[in-house]
């Protein structure tokens, strides 16, 4: 039992793997007869495993587990895992719900029973504030590259669901481009302030055609760019440096490029950029 995975208990012991002192000095309980070995650290993906042995392995993985299986980034470790069980008095730590499941709307990853990434989609977009959402719908686009239209046709097989209406917001502002949630938040900033939609990963191309740079989110016909520097562009010297370089190019092309931090108040973000549109405007009537 030493391969660092999550192992129901009583099994361990039926076999003969493991005594009753070997289970209770080198493991620990993470769910109840669910064990791991006592210098492992739990990350999220052990989290599911033991959760879905817990289940006797017998429950689909739903939610945010589920993205976090399908290739999602930006979940939190600690996270609940969602599991359709029919156990309504779960450990601390699991979620189970009894939602009905259509057919086709599960597959099976390293043998555990997990939703499509368009039920998926279904199931996070319904929950929370809109927001988040989005840049939990963000996140899964792009890991999973899942289709809008898709999604609401699983909506069409479960009319009588809770958070119909949400998801249908969600989904009507999903974009893949959004690396990070900081980049999806900043993007319904700005939508939200009534500016046109910006476009996301905008190649600006060199002389020969070949993209010399991705801008995070602007609008290409006003030369506009509005960039999100997070930690690693003040922590890591070397990104630093590529940053500013970076910039110069940008502007000698004729870019504005508004560069945000998280420190950064919403309203003055959106004033400089629309000062930036405002400017680009200028430009092009000269």
């Amino acid at each position: 039992m030493d391969s660092g995975e999550p192992f129901i208990g009583t099994e361990a012991l039926a076999c003969g793997a493991l005594n009753r002192h070997q289970l209770r000095t080198r493991y620990r309980s993470v769910f109840p007869n669910v064990y791991l070995p006592n210098d492992v650290e739990l990350s999220l993906a052990l989290r599911i495993a033991a959760a879905w042995l817990w289940s006797n392995r017998k429950a689909t993985i739903v939610g945010a587990a589920a993205a976090a299986l399908h290739g999602s980034k930006w979940i939190p470790d600690g996270v609940p895992v969602e599991l359709i069980h029919a156990n309504t008095r779960p450990p601390r730590g699991v979620l189970t719900r009894r939602d009905a499941l259509a057919d086709g709307e599960t597959q099976t990853i390293d043998g555990r029973v997990v939703t499509t990434p368009e039920r998926t989609a279904f199931d996070v977009g319904r929950r929370g504030a809109v927001h988040s959402a989005v840049a939990r719908l963000d996140a899964l686009a792009r890991a999973t590259g899942f289709k809008v239209d898709d999604v609401l046709r699983v909506a069409k097989c479960h009319p009588r669901s809770p958070g119909l209406r949400r998801l249908e917001a969600a989904l009507d502002l999903v974009d893949p481009g959004s690396q990070s949630p900081r980049e999806s938040y900043l993007r319904l900033l700005l939508i939200d302030a009534g500016l046109p939609r910006p476009q996301t990963q905008m190649p600006v191309s060199g002389v020969d055609g070949m993209p010399v740079a991705y801008l995070d989110l602007g609008w290409e016909e006003h030369m506009v760019a509005v960039e999100y520097d997070g930690d690693q562009h003040r922590t890591d010297r070397r990104q630093y440096v590529k940053d500013i370089r970076r910039l110069e190019m940008l502007e000698r092309m004729g870019w504005i490029v508004v560069r945000v931090v998280a420190e950064d108040r919403p309203a003055a973000v959106v004033h400089r950029v629309r000062a930036a549109l405002a400017e680009s405007s200028v430009r092009s009537g000269l």
